[in-house]
């Protein structure tokens, strides 16, 4: 009996908890539980000390109910340590903090995601006119550029190429259609740079930077009037061609160090003197600055004579400067791994500028780091990760067909089951990269500006985008190592690092921005508790009051959820659908809730000392990734119609993550700041043990024989990206997979009837006496002989006279081929 009334006390706390139910309502419906047990132990027997511990909670949540004496007794003695414990952020920091929106990252850290409003957000779409463009110039661009050619011959995009891309307004995806851009979604700004980017990198990189964060960009949203109307229309034409600055050599990503400097000074322009800046910089790294018409600079300015105020410096400041501007230098190239678009430096020496060249025009002075931020908000969720999914998708798309193509000892190689791990995790993380980035693009569509899942995505797709190339390179083998023209992967796997690296370097995303800017701003209570007590006044204290109780409140349910969902394998909540994704639907709530109640914990413990521990804010960005990724798989398996064919991918991508999470959430507690305290905390989100684990061998063998077929999954895995029908390397490898399915039944038939296996050296005799024999039928047997041509030319290599190798000083040759 003791034992029973234990377990109704425990459910009743549970159940309000659980529910979220308000402060007052709880209070009020413990102190009518505490009256009616007093009351009901005149008809039967309730123990004495269970109306007690009714009474006790009732008590306390009276006092918690108080609020005078709830202030007086333990927010106002908070408030003071609250502020001291607050990470000391500098102004660059905090601006970056403040920029772009929240969105669903809020619902993660709520520790309970609104799944009805995520399935309410509009299917990924393309208009008409966007999908024509694709179709159209686009396709043939992606025609034009071959890869060989402009990596290794020329070292340059050629000038036709340059012609067409001006000619069809490619520089101005992002531009109005007022100013003569093409005024695209981000969707279609996304498209374009991932189908260029499976052709060639160089043509991809030369037509998205001008779509991304520079002048363009900075103009729409922060240019004066005179600005826009002068230089947008120019862009759009690619009169301009823009590049912009930001990259020191001491200063990469501490762009608050840089030091190139303006000085506020009056001189000479247009014949006359006026008011502006003395500038002086040295920068590198620059996409397009060999080739710039006009230069996108950032910069310090100060005003030393006074000429603007009392302040000396001003802050960081963008300007545009025709790059013919007295005083400038540039032309140079840097020569980035495996590819050759054009980068290099730009260096001013006392080039003065007028006040009207500063981007906004002089009230903009020492807004340039925010117009940065704001600007990179959006745009890091639109560029690279369309490079890095491009590098997935094809990763697929080859390694697939040259695993059905290649045989060893007589069989395909994809059929081993070495080779099945590979081609499972390559089509499973295209298929989680390209839910990630078609799930942000419409939240872009949409107006958000998410800063914090922007990272996620610039991460998580570059890294994603390096393992696939990884693994395609080891499927490949020797294919994949030899360059010259018949090689399709080599360039791909030469320029990884690029995007690794640009736009913010993956190590300090990871271990600095994505958890340490998401915990501030997507949190539901952290930045409110920040903002009251950043508030002196009596008011701020009132605030803080407030919000810290909400706080305590938030992380009290996200802890009696993650163990309730715990322990009933998260039965004990809802998924909005039915069907094969029904069960990950409430895995990732459950995994939210843990989430969200572990980085409470760690933020208390740790106070403003988390900024320093990377580590373990890297382990719970990986744990916040893979709940978003999770996110983004699920949308997309509903907005696809929950294909069946697709539910290996499903069932991989979410395996896969859901384990991620998990061993990332053990890393924390592992690594807690408070010795033991990790164990409690993992037995109260973990109370059954570890539930997960990765994606079994079932399905990646289901995933990897996607990718071997021709089958509509396929096709939705790799849409988007450029498919060749030229006689080129990836055209070839295209025409000889699908030889080689056609040709699998005659193969097998001459295979069972004359008892020895097609081959390249024996298949015009075995064809003939197949023919002969009635095994085949002529018509069969022409297909025979056409994939095993079409095989043979995809495993050929290039080969090249020393003298080619060795002292040829024009790249420009033409290589001989090997038949190894």
């Amino acid at each position: 009996m003791e034992i029973l009334y234990f377990l109704i006390l425990l459910l009743t706390v549970i159940v309000l908890t659980y529910n979220r139910i308000p402060l007052l309502l709880y209070m009020a419906i413990m102190v009518c539980l505490t009256i009616a047990w007093t009351e009901l132990r005149h008809l039967f027997y309730v123990p004495s000390w269970f109306r007690f511990a009714n009474g006790i909670i009732a008590v306390v949540l009276i006092g918690f109910s108080i609020t005078p004496s709830r202030r007086l007794l333990i927010s106002d003695r908070l408030y003071g340590l609250f502020r001291k414990a607050l990470p000391k952020l500098s102004e660059t920091e905090q601006e970056a903090l403040d920029a772009g929106t929240v969105w669903w990252d809020a619902e993660i850290f709520s520790g309970r995601p609104k799944w009805r409003n995520l399935l309410k957000i509009p299917a990924p779409a393309l208009s008409e006119k966007e999908q024509a463009f694709l179709d159209g110039p686009v396709e043939e661009l992606c025609r034009m550029a071959n890869d060989w050619e402009i990596c290794d011959t020329h070292r340059r995009l050629p000038d036709p190429i340059w012609d067409f891309i001006r000619e069809n307004r490619l520089f101005g995806m992002i531009i109005p259609e007022k100013y003569g851009g093409l005024e695209f979604s981000a969707q279609a700004n996304s498209a374009v740079v991932m189908k260029l980017a499976s052709r060639n990198l160089t043509t991809a990189i030369t037509v998205m930077v001008p779509n991304s964060l520079g002048p363009g960009e900075l103009l729409l949203h922060y240019g004066t009037e005179e600005q826009k109307n002068h230089y947008l229309p120019r862009l759009a034409r690619g009169e301009e061609i823009p590049c912009f600055a930001l990259t020191s050599p001491a200063a990469g990503s501490d762009a608050a160090s840089m030091s190139d400097e303006g000085i506020v000074c009056k001189g000479q322009h247009g014949g006359k003197t006026v008011l502006g800046l003395r500038l002086n910089w040295n920068k590198r790294y620059i996409t397009l600055a060999p080739v710039a018409t006009l230069i996108g600079l950032a910069f310090k300015v100060k005003d030393p004579d006074g000429l603007l105020g009392k302040q000396v410096d001003l802050g960081i400041t963008c300007a545009l400067i025709p790059s013919n501007t007295e005083g400038i230098e540039i032309g140079n190239r840097h020569m980035p791994v495996g590819a050759v678009f054009m980068n290099g430096p730009t260096r001013g020496r006392n080039v003065f500028i007028p006040m009207d060249w500063v981007i906004g025009g002089q009230e903009r002075i020492g807004q340039g780091w925010r117009m940065l931020m704001q600007s990179l908000a959006a745009g890091r969720a639109i560029s690279l990760p369309a490079l890095g999914t491009a590098g997935g998708k094809m990763s697929a798309l080859m390694s697939g067909a040259y695993a059905r193509i290649r045989k060893q000892f007589n069989i395909p190689i994809g059929q081993f089951e070495g080779i099945e791990e590979p081609l499972a995790r390559i089509g499973g993380r295209t298929y989680r990269m390209d839910a990630a980035r078609m799930l942000t693009l419409v939240a872009l569509d949409q107006g958000e500006k998410p800063s914090v899942l922007s990272a996620i995505l610039k991460y998580q797709l570059t890294e994603g985008n390096r393992h696939c190339i990884n693994d395609a390179m080891d499927i490949h083998g020797g294919k994949g190592i030899i360059t010259g023209p018949r090689n399709y992967l080599a360039h791909a796997y030469q320029t990884v690092p690029i995007s690794i690296t640009v736009e913010g370097a993956n190590i300090l995303t990871r271990s600095l921005i994505i958890f340490g800017q998401g915990a501030i701003r997507a949190h539901p209570w952290l930045l409110k508790e920040i903002a009251a007590a950043n508030d002196p006044s009596p008011e701020g204290r009132k605030v803080f009051d407030k919000v810290f109780f909400s706080h305590i409140g938030h992380v009290i349910r996200c802890g009696v959820r993650a163990w309730l969902l715990g322990l009933t394998g998260g039965l004990a909540t809802r998924a909005p659908v039915r069907g094969a994704s029904a069960r990950y639907f409430r895995q990732v709530t459950r995994l939210c809730a843990a989430f969200s109640f572990t980085t409470d914990l760690v933020l208390l413990l740790l106070g403003g000392r988390f900024k320093i521990k990377e580590k373990l804010s890297g382990r719970l960005a990986d744990a916040l990734i893979h709940l978003y990724m999770c996110t983004a798989v699920l949308k997309r398996f509903e907005d696809d119609g929950q294909p069946e064919a697709d539910i290996p991918l499903l069932c991989w991508a979410m395996d896969d993550s859901l384990f991620t999470v998990q061993q990332s959430l053990i890393g924390v507690l592992a690594n807690f700041p408070v010795p033991g305290f990790g164990s409690i905390v993992k037995w109260i989100i973990f109370p059954l043990g570890l539930a997960y684990s990765p994606p079994s061998d079932r399905t990646g063998k289901a995933v990897a024989k996607l990718l071997l077929t021709e089958n509509e999954s396929r096709d939705r895995l790799v849409s988007g990206v450029y498919l060749s029908d030229q006689d080129d390397a990836s055209g070839r490898l295209h025409t000889a997979f699908h030889l080689a399915l056609t040709s699998t039944n005659a193969e097998n038939a001459i295979r069972n009837a004359l008892n020895e296996p097609v081959t390249f050296e024996n298949h015009e005799k075995l064809v003939q006496r197949a023919v002969e024999s009635g095994v085949i039928t002529e018509e069969q047997a022409a297909t025979v002989r056409l994939a095993q041509k079409a095989a043979r030319a995809v495993i050929e290599v290039d080969e090249f006279t020393r003298e080619e190798i060795e002292g040829y000083t024009n790249p420009a040759f033409k290589p001989a081929v090997s038949n190894g």
